[in-house]
């Protein structure tokens, strides 16, 4: 279901945009930048609607999102949250080949509709700009290390760098380790890793039988280290024993 909100002050929700401005001016900013909100409960997206087709994007204020991709039966997957740009009516380029998108909100989504009123703002503060080109291009980066990500041989090393890579942005250190408040299900995560969903299953077994990763009540508590953090001699071991594969 999705519902809408009135106009929101985007630079109240999001602080991260909002340092982009200089202090002194802040204030003024946070109550000038302002723009219609859109809420979503969770489950499959039909065509996100109708957008007016001046707007520069969407912008994730709270929530939780996959985007998949399919080709031939075959998906790839994207995990975007808080702070990302969309932009889903966006044609893509002319395809040679039989590709379908589609989306799905895994947590209640506040998401931003930056448009007309919104890019006039940027005007006035073109740092704003700056930040969500940047946005932009780090998205672009993420996708491919979820790339080099799904091309290591086996889905327990997927896995544990998978986590790893998402709790660089969303991971909270406590005493007992990394704590990942993503609460991603067994099948979410197959389709993160291109693997199927019993051997995800296995392999989290594994993960939390060696004290490497474990499910939480917020989530996921990552226990060891980073792969890179991992002895030598350790990842030798592991390579001798090549077991899961997709």
């Amino acid at each position: 279901m999705t519902s809408s909100e009135p106009a929101a002050h985007i630079l109240a929700e999001d602080t991260d945009l909002a340092e982009t401005v200089a202090a002194e001016v802040r204030p003024q900013a946070v109550a000038q930048v302002t723009a219609r909100v859109l809420t979503f409960d969770r489950g499959r997206l039909s065509p996100f609607g109708d957008f007016p087709r001046d707007a520069v994007g969407l912008l994730v204020l709270r929530g939780l999102l996959i985007r998949r991709v399919e080709l031939e039966g075959r998906y790839a997957c994207e995990l975007l949250g808080e702070c990302d740009v969309l932009r889903p009516w966006q044609a893509d380029d002319v395809q040679t080949l039989p590709v379908n998108s589609s989306w799905t909100v895994l947590e209640p989504s506040r998401i931003a509709i930056l448009d007309a009123g919104f890019t006039r703002s940027l005007a006035e503060y073109p740092e704003l700009a700056a930040r969500l080109f940047e946005r932009a291009i780090r998205r672009s980066r993420q996708l491919s290390v979820n790339m080099a990500i799904v091309h290591q041989a086996r889905v327990d090393e997927r896995l544990r760098m998978l986590f790893w890579h998402l709790a660089s942005r969303w991971g909270r250190v406590r005493g007992d380790g990394v704590v990942l408040p993503l609460r991603l299900t067994h099948s979410v995560l197959a389709e993160l890793v291109a693997a199927r969903r019993p051997t995800v299953s296995s392999a989290l077994s594994d993960l939390a039988r060696r004290g490497i990763v474990r499910a939480a009540d917020e989530g996921w508590l990552l226990t060891g280290g980073p792969p890179s953090e991992q002895p030598r001699s350790a990842q030798a071991a592991e390579t001798r024993d090549p077991k899961r594969s997709a």
